[in-house]
């Protein structure tokens, strides 16, 4: 099993920042890819960022392009997301995904339990 738990989510005002950063655990040979997504009350869960192994290449939302970036830690199997300018339309309860190899031969698709994201205005 592999494991994801979120952190860095809260409350901020419009303009403002925020990080988050996301740590998989358990029995993980490899991480192909790691990615935020969100989903806001009423609406679908909606992809935010993504990113390979190795750093790159990623991949973002219109909505959060020049705003939001993604990074990793492979060392540590961690995902970043640095969000900048942050507008009320980004709150939303934000979801970590991670897909890779296990150790026992085998893939995963993992999801953290989520962080909430409010941006006042």
């Amino acid at each position: 099993q592999v494991q994801l738990v979120e952190s860095g989510g809260g409350l901020v005002q419009a303009g403002g920042s925020l990080r988050l950063s996301c740590v998989a655990s358990g029995s993980i040979f490899s991480i192909n890819a790691m990615g935020w997504y969100r989903q806001a009350p009423g609406k679908q869960r909606e992809l935010v960022a993504v990113i390979t192994s190795g750093g790159g290449p990623t991949n973002y939302a219109d909505s959060v392009k020049g705003r939001f970036t993604i990074s990793r830690d492979n060392a540590k199997n961690t995902v970043y997301l640095q969000m900048n300018s942050l507008k009320p339309e980004d709150t939303a309860v934000y979801y970590c995904n991670a897909r890779g190899i296990t150790v026992r031969p085998g893939s995963f698709i993992s999801w953290g339990q989520g962080t909430q994201v409010t941006v006042s205005s």
